[in-house]
């Protein structure tokens, strides 16, 4: 990564005041939209926004789905579409890449059109940046917070984590078709699970710190704490219903509401009230290959959740929490992401990695290496405690 690049990556929207006092700053998409079948209506939305000629991020396999319904849609409303196709992690290279094809591409663009997964949509938000237009987000998955955000997750091309970017804006318009979501194996529904439960749980931490600093690198709103804590209660809520919608093959208004918390409530609120512990432990497990080459981004946060519960000593509710993952199908044991507690180095990889990560600050005491260490070794030892108790049928009813 060049030094200029670097510098752009952690680029923040909030400026201290003259008395060094960071400001609150709220942010959120300017249109949300969620409903099934609205893909098919994606060209009246993209229109509706003042858009003309678009360029369009997605995958092979979303261009014969769902990227291809958009296409379709886009033309059908006049819209110019200028499709590049994604391979690979949201890292620097693949970004400019797709930065540079539609750069050259001839048509003047004035937005840019991210459909797919976690990734697409991150590479889509820098994207669009590097080519200075607006960003659509099509999600074809509930599987994360990522589409209502202005931050990107970088990896390396091998798929580390390596920074971040925050822009000035969130996207322009984020269209959920909870068709397309529904129609996707529940598993990554379950890892947006995950990742919209730690949304409260890390604003929560955020909020007991004074000096905490969100992705904009701003304080904290009491909005985003709200609607963060809204988020979880929703997941604890509607997550059994959602599931049992999706195998009825009947979706209601338990995925209905789940889909909106992993998406909306949980993009808004992560970004408004702040990360924490929960996202470093998560991001630190990409550095073992074979987790980040298996498992969901969801699934690393829900063994990040409980790692950052244990730190707390809120027992209460990491007993509360791992109950509820396990019966999900969620993680809730270091096996259950292929290591062990007597891996040493590998741990020792994760520890560091996780200290490393730019919130970790923000939980409202400090985090060594020794504590980190040990609240994955006794978040495992509950885990493996509940699953000899109750057993695992839901991790492997969505692993097997």
């Amino acid at each position: 990564m060049s030094e200029e690049t670097s510098e752009a990556a952690v680029e923040l929207f909030a400026v201290p005041t003259p008395n060094q006092t960071l400001p609150l700053v709220f942010g959120s998409p300017r249109r949300y939209v969620q409903a099934a079948g609205v893909i098919e209506q994606s060209g009246i939305y993209v229109s509706k926004m003042g858009f003309a000629a678009c360029g369009v991020v997605m995958t092979a396999r979303s261009e014969q789905a769902e990227g291809g319904r958009v296409v379709a849609s886009l033309q059908g409303a006049g819209i110019t579409a200028e499709v590049s196709l994604f391979g690979g992690e949201c890292s620097f290279e693949e970004i400019e890449r797709h930065a540079s094809f539609l750069r050259e591409s001839g048509t003047a663009l004035d937005c840019l059109i991210a459909i797919g997964g976690g990734k697409v949509v991150d590479a889509g938000k820098s994207i669009a940046h590097r080519l200075d237009v607006p960003v659509v987000i099509i999600p074809s998955l509930a599987s994360n917070d990522a589409p209502c955000s202005a931050a990107s997750v970088i990896y390396t091309p091998e798929g580390v984590s390596e920074s971040f970017e925050v822009f000035a804006e969130n996207p322009a318009l984020v269209l959920v078709d909870t068709g397309v979501v529904a129609a996707a194996p529940a598993r990554f529904l379950v890892a947006g699970m995950a990742d919209a439960m730690a949304t409260w749980y890390e604003a929560r931490a955020c909020a007991q710190n004074p000096n905490a600093v969100t992705a904009f690198g701003a304080s904290p709103t009491l909005a985003g704490t709200a609607i963060a804590e809204l988020c979880a209660k929703v997941v604890y809520a509607d997550g059994q219903g959602a599931l049992e919608e999706l195998t009825a093959g009947a979706a209601g208004k338990h995925l209905e509401n789940i889909v909106e918390a992993n998406t909306l409530l949980s993009g808004v609120g992560f970004e408004c009230g702040g990360l924490a512990a929960s996202h470093g432990v998560a991001q630190a497990y990409t550095v073992i290959p074979s987790v980040h080459e298996n498992f969901l981004h969801g699934e690393m946060v829900a063994m990040g959740i409980q790692a950052q519960l244990t730190l707390e000593n809120w027992d209460s509710e990491a007993d509360r929490c791992a109950e509820f993952f396990n019966d999900i199908g969620l993680p809730v044991t270091l096996a259950q992401l292929g290591l062990s507690p007597d891996d040493t180095e590998s741990l020792g990889s994760i520890v560091e990695a996780a200290l490393a990560f730019p919130f970790m600050p923000n939980m409202p005491f400090e985090v060594t290496g020794e504590s980190m260490m040990a609240a994955i070794l006794a978040a495992d030892a509950r885990g493996r405690a509940l699953v000899t108790l109750k057993g695992d049928a839901g991790f492997k009813r969505l692993h097997d």
